[in-house]
């Protein structure tokens, strides 16, 4: 049995968990909203992990896992979809308490436009490779609900905290693709992505993580505002 999957959540969700009864930044008295969203958000993912891993679009290599599962599924990977968000979560509630992140109306227009239209056809010109197009399209129209369907006014601070993320996240992502290690934790058939890499990582694992983290904050943010309302 090795861990290794394991001990990247711990380390990854360590920190932030212990911070969050910082005075300063009281993101405990935000766990309701936060495990509310992230378990609606798990549910999909989860549901979406057990469907690829089934088609061998992606796979885990046993050797750095406890050997527990959940479906198909093992429990690291599941824990996945609650250590990440969190610290992303606590990271982006955290930035918006220093700093206050604005764009202006066009440049917003203009990002999320470019974005999901680039997204959108690289995902329709790429159809047969499942990874590549389903999760560019789901993203592509994600981008377009947040903004003019549901009219979020939060879409500017989290796109350029997202910029933030990425810097762990190419240190977790890093490790669990390969990073260091003599196999990978989690493995990706090639022939069903672009076959693009940055280092081990597989560049669709970028908009795959904006995706996670995107919905987790926009039901964080419903929830949050609702519960604000009513005290």
């Amino acid at each position: 049995m090795n861990l290794t999957y394991l001990w990247v959540e711990v380390f990854a969700v360590l920190i932030p968990f212990f911070f969050s009864f910082h005075p300063k930044l009281k993101f405990n008295r935000k766990f309701k909203p936060f495990f509310l969203s992230s378990a609606l958000v798990a549910i999909i993912f989860i549901a979406w992990d057990i469907w690829f891993t089934e088609m061998g679009i992606w796979g885990f290599n046993p050797e750095h896992l406890s050997g527990l599962y959940i479906s198909n599924l093992p429990l690291e990977e599941v824990l996945f979809f609650f250590a990440i968000p969190f610290a992303c979560v606590f990271t982006y509630h955290c930035l918006n308490l220093f700093f206050d992140f604005k764009w202006k109306s066009q440049t917003e227009n203009i990002v999320v436009i470019s974005l999901a239209s680039i997204l959108f056809l690289a995902g329709v010109l790429h159809y047969s490779k499942l990874y590549t197009s389903i999760t560019f399209i789901s993203l592509a129209l994600l981008l377009i609900i947040v903004k003019y369907i549901v009219r979020v006014n939060w879409l500017p601070r989290f796109l350029t905290i997202y910029l933030v993320l990425l810097i762990p996240f190419f240190i977790v992502n890093g490790i669990l693709t390969g990073s260091g290690l003599d196999t990978p934790v989690v493995w990706y058939n090639d022939a069903e992505n672009l076959g693009i890499r940055i280092h081990t990582i597989p560049v669709e694992d970028v908009f795959y993580g904006l995706e996670l983290i995107l919905c987790n904050v926009f039901f964080y943010e419903y929830f949050n505002k609702r519960w604000s309302v009513k005290a």
